[in-house]
């Protein structure tokens, strides 16, 4: 049996700007290459970066399936807070998928100016 979920707008900030990014599991990824951040601190850092405001409920369903990716680790708790920190796995697929985000679009921003 399957179950399909569709993603709530109230879930993503979207002022239906074409040129935001939405990929939560990677602004997550991203948000932590500096370092370990809680989850108020990784959607102030996601919103600086990328312009996107995640709602709770996605920020926390990326941080669930990266938990059980073992891209991401949490850290003994800070009072409420529960910071989390990138693991080595989560340093190389971080890389990789930026390193290939790059190459992606320096093939498309070429492609637009030989329009």
């Amino acid at each position: 049996m399957f179950y399909y979920v569709t993603r709530s707008k109230h879930d993503v900030d979207d002022d239906h700007d074409p040129g935001r990014y939405s990929d939560p599991p990677l602004l997550v990824l991203t948000s932590l290459a500096d370092g370990p951040k809680h989850g108020h601190a990784m959607l102030e850092d996601i919103f600086r970066m990328s312009g996107t405001r995640l709602g709770p409920g996605t920020l926390y369903g990326a941080i669930a399936r990266l938990e059980r990716e073992r891209l991401i680790e949490p850290l003994p708790a800070e009072e409420r807070r529960q910071p989390y920190r990138l693991t080595p796995g989560g340093v190389r697929v971080l890389r990789a998928k930026l390193t290939t985000l790059s190459g992606f679009v320096r093939v498309g921003l070429k492609k637009l100016e030989a329009r």
